[in-house]
């Protein structure tokens, strides 16, 4: 049973910004939506989130039409890791990622012994064990984002929404996150449904990508489908001719990504 699954999904704010997107992500499967900037990528992991209301169309979470689940049942289906920065005051690391056990403590967010062994195994899994007993906004923007997938992590959710989690890191930073993401998917069968600039980290990670353009989108299919220069060029507005030559370099250099991940 897919997870996440659109139907003639219209996202917007106010007005349309993509039109009657369908399609689904599987248990264990990471989906890659790719599109430039403005393109909606974001509204769409918005929408599915419940930070913006879908205009029409339908939603479904875990089988379930999305407006029939109650919001902390969706947290414990869904967790996400978005572009937006938060900025939590006085917070260690620990305490940060202890949030995400809040949809399972009750009113009073008290953790018990169960709820710290899971938030210490999540904060094992992405590598941050050094810096867990550190304030939060006196870390690296790498480690605040190892922190935020803790976190995610910690929820134990079902389904994963990721907006650029590898933007404005450095290269082992990426390489380190997207293993991370990767050995979720394929061990804890979560569903992972992530928007991504660095295109070249996208066949070393993705099995299906969502190619968005013109509001609407443009194709799905596996990264060899999609990475072509024709689609490229499509999507991204390019020149005639331009997308072979992008590609070509792309590539060559998401092979040894494909090596070292």
């Amino acid at each position: 049973m897919e997870q996440i699954s659109a139907r003639d999904l219209t996202v917007g704010y106010g007005k349309a910004v993509i039109s009657d997107a369908t399609f689904q992500v599987l248990p264990g499967e990471i989906i890659a939506l790719i599109g430039p900037n403005g393109s909606g990528k974001s509204t769409i992991l918005k929408t599915i989130t419940r930070q913006l209301k879908k205009m029409s169309g339908k939603l479904f979470i875990g089988g379930d039409i999305d407006e029939s689940i109650m919001d902390n049942e969706l947290a414990k289906k869904l967790s996400m890791v978005m572009t937006e920065r938060i900025h939590p005051e006085l917070m260690t690391c620990f305490e940060v990622v202890s949030a995400g056990r809040y949809p399972y403590t009750g009113r009073l967010g008290i953790l018990n012994a169960e709820d710290k062994k899971k938030v210490a195994e999540a904060i094992s899994l992405v590598g941050a064990e050094d810096v867990a007993d550190k304030d939060f906004m006196k870390i690296s923007d790498g480690q605040r984002q190892r922190v935020m997938l803790a976190r995610a992590i910690a929820q134990e959710p079902e389904i994963m929404i990721l907006d650029e989690p590898t933007s404005f890191l450095d290269i082992q930073y990426k390489i380190d996150i997207l293993s991370v993401i990767k050995k979720l998917a394929i061990e804890k069968n979560i569903a992972v449904l992530m928007s991504i600039h660095e295109l070249e980290f996208v066949p070393a990670v993705a099995d299906h990508v969502i190619g968005i353009c013109d509001g609407q989108i443009y194709k799905i299919g596996t990264p060899d489908e999609i990475f072509t220069g024709e689609n490229i060029e499509k999507i991204y507005g390019m020149k005639p001719g331009d997308g072979d030559r992008i590609i070509s370099g792309l590539l060559a250099y998401s092979n040894s990504i494909i090596e070292v991940l």
